[in-house]
């Protein structure tokens, strides 16, 4: 009877192999009620970030409309091996696909989707489904190119060749001003037509020298805010934050009034005699940099501050007691620990710049545009997603690429955000 009675104490002995299994089975359950409880944020996140981003990607692949539209076209499109002029079988499921999708009033989505492949493919269409020869014509192709001499080249059957596939990496292809010819090889756009990798290189440089601008602008700022009494430092705190309490197209805006040529600063230079004429201060690249510094300080500010303030003073005296003049103390001994803050700064302010839109848009000229207008013009004026999505793309494998960059040179382990 007493040896029942001891038995469990024994079982529960330190080290026992009982007392383990309760442990783990103790911690087990913490890491469950800890995963139900952050869940509901995982849900949330995935919801209305994660599965927008991933569904606006997979756009830059995705080609269902001469798919979907025309399924008897695409298959015969599929079976021919763009060699030559069509054959005449496939010509003729052409001409009865088209017809088709005319009367169903879906020929102007594959106009449009065709459209971004060879410039005036979608009045083509619509104009060969008006006036489309009758389809027992001994020689339809002849009967098309007698109708548009376009149909005679074969780069517009390729085309539709192109299109015909469920997915596809043209839209791909053109954010990087390349594309397709019509024997299927990819080979650059024409200089005409090749934007958009100087647009990354155009949003790149002016994140770049945004970012230098805030560097040089906030490391003071925040030094005078970590080395003052607290009383002051939480005031011009306030002040430094004000800025995020305003919209930012009101921001935007108040830089439009205060830049133009009969705004605040041009009437204030001249009266106290720093120029005598007005100068053009908005839709450059000037009136860009002053809009976007603005908006950017705070972010490049907030997390030195947040590392100077942990810095204690006696480094600098003890430098100083050893015979470090101010400059030497300051390379040696201080700068070295404000470089997490600069590093986080840095990131945020050159991750944010690269995305900016409005700012661009409403104060810059048209040689000032970023990258993310033209995301915005694919997606909502001339609603092509595909492109959109390609553009997208494109701007995070540039972040991705300066990440990665930015983590070999400096390191990212030692970030301070704040």
């Amino acid at each position: 009877m007493f040896a029942k009675v001891a038995n469990p104490t024994a079982a529960f002995a330190p080290g026992s192999a009982e007392l383990q299994v309760q442990l783990r089975r103790a911690e087990r359950s913490k890491k469950i009620w800890a995963l139900v409880l952050i869940a509901p944020l995982f849900l949330f996140l995935a919801v209305t970030f994660v599965v927008p981003i991933a569904r606006t990607l997979f756009l830059s692949v995705e080609n269902p409309e001469l798919r979907d539209m025309m399924p008897d076209l695409a298959a015969a499109l599929q079976a021919w091996d763009s060699d030559g002029t069509p054959p005449d079988s496939l010509v003729r499921t052409f001409a009865a696909d088209v017809l088709t999708a005319h009367e169903n009033r879906t020929l102007a989505r594959v106009g449009k989707r065709l459209n971004f492949s060879i410039s005036g493919f979608r009045s083509l269409l619509l104009k060969t489904a008006r006036r489309m020869p009758p389809q027992d014509s001994p020689d339809l192709l002849a009967e098309l190119t007698a109708l548009d001499k376009r149909w005679g080249e074969r780069r517009y059957w390729a085309a539709l060749k192109q299109a015909s596939t469920p997915y596809t990496v043209e839209y791909l292809l053109a954010a990087v001003d390349h594309q397709f010819n019509p024997d299927g090889e990819i080979v650059e756009k024409p200089p005409e037509r090749s934007i958009y990798l100087t647009v990354l290189a155009r949003t790149a440089w002016i994140s770049f020298v945004v970012v230098t601008i805030c560097l040089f602008l906030g490391y003071p700022i925040a030094y005078l805010l970590a080395t003052i009494p607290t009383k002051y430092s939480n005031l011009l705190l306030l002040l430094l934050l004000l800025p995020f309490w305003t919209s930012l197209l009101v921001r935007t805006t108040a830089w439009l009034v205060l830049l133009q040529n009969q705004g605040v600063v041009n009437d204030l230079a001249i009266w106290i005699g720093l120029w005598d004429e007005p100068v053009q201060l908005i839709r450059n690249r000037l009136g860009v940099y002053i809009a976007l510094v603005h908006i950017m300080l705070p972010f490049m500010v907030l997390p030195l501050f947040s590392v100077m303030k942990g810095i204690s003073p006696t480094h600098m005296k003890a430098a100083a007691s050893l015979g470090a003049t101010p400059i030497t103390a300051f390379l040696k001994v201080y700068l070295p620990q404000t470089l997490p803050g600069a590093g986080a700064g840095i990131l945020l302010v050159f991750i944010l710049t690269l995305g900016f839109y409005i700012t661009p848009a409403l104060v810059g000229g048209p040689s000032d545009q970023m990258l993310s207008q033209f995301i915005a013009f694919n997606a909502s004026t001339a609603v092509n997603w595909g492109m959109a999505g390609a553009l997208s793309l494109l701007l995070m494998v540039g972040v991705a690429i300066f990440f990665s960059i930015y983590s070999r040179l400096v390191g990212v382990r030692d970030l301070r955000l704040g």
